[in-house]
């Protein structure tokens, strides 16, 4: 639609919002709803055009009047975890979602390489930690590594690591993603040896039921780091109509504010590694639990609660703010 076009179609409407301003919640509601969808496609099509400031402003007034007095429910840090972090995850799930299906894509890439030939694995993962391994398969002990040193010493050890490879996950993305990419390719294909080890040995499940007690936070955090790396080489490459810079800027600020979120995550996986996992016989409903509070709190917390939030009309601004549903009477 031409932008003459566009304005003489909408014009009325917007000079009632102007001219008419309503206390009624549900009219503001209908009122703002249709300057967001208008807002929408003008920065689509005419990004730079007098118009879209126009709406912009006509949209920022009924904003400011629901909200400029609106008392604070809760304080910053809850507000942070509970809608600012999954609003700013919905934002970026389908970037998620490739990143997880390129992790998985090697993952499955390492298993194949390593059923198909035989020093693969070796020249991988290297000679002594493959021998290690078959040693402790040979001894009934396949698990064995993770019973090894010092408990307090083990969970610190893999805290730091895991938190120095998710931040060279995210720091690659100044490379314009190829950073980013690269770690995730060379995990994914590790962990893709590492499991067909057990696997080609009979040991598929039971590796399952030890090492994905911390596995599951431990390389879901991998993954989500990489998105957070990947975010920042596309706000570099494709800034849209901010500015290159400023654009750089808010992927730099959306990525630090995931990986805060992650260094926490990283420290539970890492315990349950060092304290946890070394009980490798212990309940199977146990082992069982543990997987599956790991899984249901990172799907449940990064994909399907953001989805809910936004369903129920939560949004962040541009400038990050979340932005409530708006009043009606039936809620009021």
């Amino acid at each position: 639609m031409r932008e003459s076009l566009f304005i003489k179609k909408n014009l009325p409407r917007w000079k009632q919002i102007q001219e008419e301003p309503t206390e009624d919640p549900d009219e503001m509601a209908e009122r703002f709803v249709s300057l967001l969808d208008d807002l929408s496609y003008a920065k689509t099509f005419y990004s730079f055009s007098k118009v879209t400031r126009y709406i912009n402003g006509l949209a920022a007034g009924i904003y400011q009047r629901i909200y400029q007095n609106r008392k604070e429910e809760v304080g910053r840090f809850q507000l942070f975890f509970r809608y600012e972090l999954p609003l700013l995850f919905r934002q970026y799930h389908r970037l998620l979602l490739f990143t997880l299906c390129f992790f998985l894509l090697f993952c499955i890439m390492g298993a194949f390489s390593s059923a198909h030939d035989e020093t693969f694995v070796r020249g991988f993962l290297g000679d002594e930690y493959v021998n290690m391994t078959e040693r402790n398969i040979a001894n009934n002990d396949p698990f064995g590594v993770y019973k090894q040193g010092n408990p307090l010493l083990m969970f610190l050890q893999i805290a730091v690591n895991n938190i120095r490879v998710s931040l060279m996950c995210y720091v690659g993305g100044i490379f314009l993603g190829a950073g980013s990419l690269y770690l995730l390719l060379h995990n994914g294909i590790m962990l893709g040896v590492f499991q067909y080890i057990f696997f080609s040995h009979g040991l598929g499940f039971k590796s399952i039921l030890v090492i994905w007690i911390h596995g599951t936070l431990e390389i879901s955090s991998i993954v989500i780091s990489g998105c957070a790396g990947i975010i920042l080489g596309k706000s570099l490459l494709f800034p849209g109509t901010r500015k290159r810079l400023d654009s750089l800027r808010k992927g730099a600020k959306d990525g630090i504010k995931i990986m805060v979120t992650l260094i926490p995550i990283f420290v539970v996986a890492a315990f349950l590694e060092g304290f946890v996992t070394r009980y490798t016989e212990m309940p199977l409903w146990l082992s069982l639990f543990i997987l599956a509070a790991s899984l249901l709190f990172m799907v449940g917390y990064f994909v399907v609660y953001p989805i809910r939030l936004h369903r129920k009309g939560y949004r962040l601004s541009e400038t990050g703010k979340v932005i409530a549903p708006l009043p009606s009477k039936q809620l009021s």
